[in-house]
């Protein structure tokens, strides 16, 4: 494999050259060269923001060829392999910490509640042998009283807890509302009911990920989505003439270049395949595909360059076919023109901009097109006094902005440029540098042609789930790696920052004082989004860590923008750290895995992006706006289901406990038993087994009164006991009651030695049991009329 890869490599360059012991190696050449004079190359773990593909062939000291073959690296075309970085060293495992095992706040709770009963049991020991006054071995009567009262700790527990909580998950898979739904752990669903932050991705989680063309601005005339036939007319005029137009400054001209610009600057390849469902065609497809209109879709690295290609289309002018070396573009009038790709600049995160010198096969001229963001083109292009303002209103409406500007070359200009730029590829030190210093003596004075603003769309029903998240208590956090105004924008139109609320623009800080004056400053603003970038937050939280968490938690939303994916699981610690409530971080791709893991409660969504995000969550959901019901019903239900099983399972045990307690102070401390062994096994497990678990059906408000009123996620009421804890009896409920009562009946036939039933059958004992069970559960029954007519919880009103 690796041997093909070269020899494919050296034939570009066009030498025929004997080589033995090939090894390719992706990296820094220059480097490896330094370090590893004798060939000897080992994997080194370089920076992940600063890659430099490159190949690197033992035995060849022609460095010349080598430059020349790690210069020809990205190609397009057919490709017989390529060698890259795999496993540890990929960017995508670099990014991702560890996952570390969840337990849910509830289980903390119930261990602590755990080691206080067993100081109780050891308490209540001790008080049984004291009172009997440490008659003759006493240490033997208080290990005795510590087995009689050991059932004040609740084994059984974990046991309920652990299949209550396969029981919440199958319920979320089965719910029909929200379809597709996966639980891939069954210890944490309880979290889902206790949430206080809520850490979101942007792009695909917010927002659908499909970008739509809204909006192109001339300077002094803009179109958007109900104008665009003035442009198709505009463009099929200008190719309906039989030369270009004279007039360079009309407003038809300008559309003219600006579509001619769009449509020829980009990455964008156009792809035809076959719709014919016929098994037998399949050869024949692949020999003559069908070029029509209806099979052509478009590949890119980026959805905004699909987008732009796209609407270049719908207004007439189509990207119909792509190689290494020419593009053709099909004009209104169905000719196609050709244009010669002589240099391509791809975009990167540094320089922000994407450039390509083509040449026109009909007229010769050679044209330098470049986009990118207004940030970068703004010193690129010639003085104007629009772009800047017309840049902020796209971004406050939400859209995503490109500039995009021409320059035409003379055949000398571009010569010179291309000698200038081979010898700085040629270079073995500093190469980048040389290159980029080549490509920047051609951006200069370019013409802006126009300004184009598209929009990502956002995800289904967004608006109101974050409302709905919003009024049950729960603090939303974005946190994103787009830039401040798309970010401020999206956090505006998806009403994560509400219609009334200020925001407050951190200001970029780089030193301890610029950071103190800002927190300053922020903290005299009251019930203000804050939207911050991640170097700021970096400088914040290197030098003012403790109160910078303090003031942004006061914030009803916050903004991170520019955030790398380490830096997301950072935040998340830190509210976990700081705070000390329960976070929830849901994303859609492999850049929010990290955030996800760290989080208490993980929800990746399945979208556009793979499903890395989805597997590595703890609960994995199709669409944002079934987060909703999750929380709410679920994650509700799943909360006040445990706590009240959690403390009915404490209550069985307290009750026995305490009839022990009583029944040996009767009988002078005596350490004997009150019931025989195999009744004290059964009480703990058959009797009372139905009953309790049957508490994960309860549920005191209908799904859709939840929903409605979110404001109910905040309450949750305490137990007295199981029958007074029952908001909605379900029929399975009922069969439980009987299948212990069964049970009981039962035991009588088998255990004849344990039960006296002569005693049993009379009515001395029925009248004494049901009088023992009135004194019980009638002052209960009392307490809680009383407590639900002076003191009715949050949903009796619903109810009613």
């Amino acid at each position: 494999f690796v041997n093909s890869c070269s020899d494919w490599l050296i034939n570009i360059c066009r030498r025929k050259k004997e080589l033995k012991a090939r090894t390719v190696w992706l990296g820094c050449p220059e480097k490896c060269e330094e370090k590893y004079p004798k060939n000897a190359i080992k994997n080194q773990k370089y920076n992940i923001f600063t890659f430099i593909p490159g190949v690197r062939l033992m035995n060849l000291e022609d460095k010349e060829m080598n430059s020349q073959l790690y210069s020809k690296l990205t190609v397009r075309g057919t490709v017989i392999g390529v060698v890259i970085y795999t496993g540890k060293e990929t960017r995508s495992v670099m990014n991702t910490s560890n996952p570390k095992n969840k337990v849910g706040l509830l289980d903390l709770e119930l261990n602590q509640l755990t080691k206080a009963l067993f100081l109780a049991l050891v308490a209540l020991s001790v008080v049984m042998v004291t009172l009997q006054g440490f008659v003759g071995p006493w240490y033997r009567n208080l290990f005795r009283f510590l087995l009689l009262f050991s059932y004040i700790i609740p084994i059984s527990l974990r046991v309920n807890l652990d299949m209550g909580k396969a029981a919440y998950g199958w319920m979320i898979m089965k719910d029909d509302n929200i379809p597709g739904t996966v639980v891939r752990t069954s210890t944490i669903p309880e979290e889902l009911g206790r949430l206080v932050y809520l850490l979101t991705d942007k792009t695909g989680t917010l927002t659908q990920n499909e970008m739509i063309f809204k909006r192109l601005h001339l300077g002094t005339v803009s179109y958007g989505t109900d104008t665009m036939d003035e442009i198709q007319s505009h463009i099929i005029n200008s190719y309906s003439q039989s030369s270009a137009p004279k007039v360079r400054k009309s407003v038809s001209s300008r559309i003219h270049e600006a579509v001619k610009a769009i449509a020829l600057c980009h990455n964008v390849t156009p792809v035809y395949e076959s719709r014919a469902g016929v098994s037998g065609e399949t050869e024949y497809a692949e020999v003559d595909q069908d070029f029509s209109d209806e099979n052509r879709a478009y590949q890119a690295s980026s959805p905004d360059e699909v987008a732009l290609v796209q609407w270049t289309e719908s207004v007439g002018l189509t990207l119909v076919n792509r190689d290494l070396t020419s593009m053709q573009l099909k004009t209104p009038g169905g000719h196609i023109l050709t244009y010669y790709i002589l240099q391509i600049f791809p975009f990167t995160s540094e320089s922000k901009r994407m450039g390509i010198i083509v040449r026109d096969e009909s007229s010769g001229e050679i044209t330098f097109y470049m986009k990118g963001a207004d940030v970068a083109m703004s010193t690129i292009v010639q003085y104007n006094d629009w772009l800047e303002e017309e840049c902020g209103n796209m971004a406050r409406e939400g859209l995503r902005t490109l500039v995009v500007a021409k320059k035409s070359l003379t055949e000398e200009q571009y010569q010179d440029f291309e000698s200038r730029y081979n010898q700085a590829k040629l270079s073995i030190h500093d190469r980048n540098l040389k290159v980029a210093a080549v490509v920047e003596s051609l951006e200069r004075e370019m013409e802006l042609l126009c300004l184009t603003g598209v929009e990502d769309q956002l995800q289904a029903d967004v608006r109101p789930t974050l409302e709905m998240l919003r009024n049950a208590g729960i603090k939303i956090w974005m946190l994103t790696g787009d830039k401040l105004e798309t970010a401020t924008c999206i956090a505006k139109s998806s009403h994560l920052v509400s219609r009334t609320q200020d925001i407050h623009i951190f200001r970029p800080v780089t030193t301890r004082g610029e950071a103190h004056l800002e927190l300053n400053a922020f903290r005299r603003k009251h019930d203000c989004a804050l939207v911050i970038s991640g170097d700021s937050l970096e400088v914040c939280l290197k030098y003012y860590e403790h109160e910078f968490v303090e003031l942004a938690c006061q914030c009803p939303a916050v903004v991170c923008c520019r955030c790398s994916p380490t830096q997301k699981a950072h935040i998340v610690k830190l509210l976990q750290h700081h705070t000390g409530k329960r976070t929830c971080a849901i994303g859609d791709g492999g850049n929010d895995v990290s955030m996800i893991q760290a989080a208490d409660c993980g929800i990746g969504i399945e979208g556009k992006e793979g499903k890395q995000a989805s597997l590595a969550a703890d609960f994995s959901i199709t669409q944002f706006k079934h987060i909703g019901r999750l929380l709410m019903v679920h994650g509700r239900n799943s909360y006040k289901r445990s706590a009240a099983l959690g403390q009915f399972v404490m209550h069985r045990g307290l009750i026995i406990s305490t009839m022990q307690a009583v029944f040996s102070s009767v009988f002078y401390f005596a350490s004997v038993p009150l019931y025989q062994g195999f009744l004290m096994v059964g009480y703990a497990t058959i009797y009372t087994m139905f009953p309790v678990f049957s508490l994960v059906l309860d549920q005191d408000v209908k799904p859709e009164m939840a929903l409605l009123y979110p404001e109910l996620y905040k309450d949750l009421t305490k137990l007295l006991m199981v029958a007074l804890t029952i908001r909605t009896w379900h029929w399975l409920m009922v069969v439980a009651e009987f299948l212990s009562l069964g049970c009981y009946v039962a035991s009588l036939a088998f255990l004849n030695e344990y039960f006296d039933v002569a005693f049993i059958t009379t009515v001395t004992f029925l009248w004494k049991v049901s009088a023992i069970t009135v004194v019980s559960c009638l002052p209960l029954y009392i307490l809680k009329y009383l407590k639900r007519k002076f003191s009715p919880p949050s949903y009796s009103k619903l109810t009613s």
